[in-house]
């Protein structure tokens, strides 16, 4: 085992045994007696985001309800580990692929091997560049410094894909690669958010909550980290976009 992957190893279940929230993913332990060290984690059997997303099955309808379910959780999980988790932690590698579901398709975040939990009085971490292509804010790319902005920039590209169905680097129909949160920022800007969302999306959420999720999308992808959400912000107005959506349902059912 190298002695990067044992650093995330260990760093792993250190950040993890301070955290206890339901959409974090639960470590049991951890097995030391074969060649390569294992941590064990509560089986979490629906495989991925990215996997449900992206290579569905059919064996569940991924339905507009579910995805702002699975917004507003993961959300939530980011929330609690920047401003109430017994010490702030930046996750560094929020994406799809790193968002579990249970039985229920509730949302458990995993991976902290590159995590970094900062002192009280900590704002930002000078480290090189760590992430996954697709989901790294350009600035973070430019100045080496990663603040907890960071990780609203990639949360806000596991929204486009929730609201779009593409993936953070995809090829449109004429063969073109785009990466999808500045093809998302343009689309935004030329007013075409409807011609970009997933058909299933279009066709079960009201116009009004896809045009709210996509606007804070919008603001959580901004070029300017100064000028985004803070994830507390970011948690409570998806909150209210999916508090909107259950009183339209019973309003509808009423009717």
């Amino acid at each position: 085992m190298d002695q990067c992957r044992l650093e995330e190893f260990i760093n792993e279940i250190v950040i993890l045994s301070q955290i206890n929230h339901r959409n974090v993913v639960e470590l049991f332990g951890c097995c030391l007696e074969t060649e390569v060290p294992l941590l064990v984690y509560k089986f979490i059997p629906k495989g991925t985001l990215f996997q449900q997303l992206h290579h569905p099955n059919g064996e569940f309808p991924f339905t507009w309800e579910i995805r702002l379910r699975i917004a507003v959780e993961v959300a939530n999980a980011v929330s609690y580990l920047h401003s109430a988790a017994s010490a702030p932690v930046y996750h560094r590698d929020i994406k799809s692929t790193n968002i579990l579901l249970d039985d229920k398709y509730r949302a458990k975040m995993s991976d902290f091997g590159t995590s970094r939990a900062l002192a009280i009085d900590q704002t930002h971490l000078t480290t090189l560049v760590l992430g996954t292509i697709g989901y790294l804010d350009p600035e973070y790319l430019q100045s080496n410094q990663f603040t907890e902005k960071r990780d609203v920039y990639s949360f806000g590209v596991v929204l486009v894909e929730l609201l779009t169905g593409q993936q953070p680097i995809f090829a449109t129909p004429a063969g073109d690669v785009q990466n999808l949160a500045a093809y998302f920022r343009q689309s935004m800007e030329e007013n075409r958010l409807f011609e970009i969302v997933d058909a299933g999306v279009l066709k079960e959420g009201r116009k009004e909550e896809i045009t709210a999720v996509g606007k804070l999308a919008r603001r959580c992808l901004d070029l300017n980290g100064q000028t985004r959400p803070d994830m507390k912000t970011t948690a409570k107005d998806m909150e209210m976009i999916r508090a909107s959506q259950g009183a339209s349902s019973a309003i509808q059912e009423e009717t």
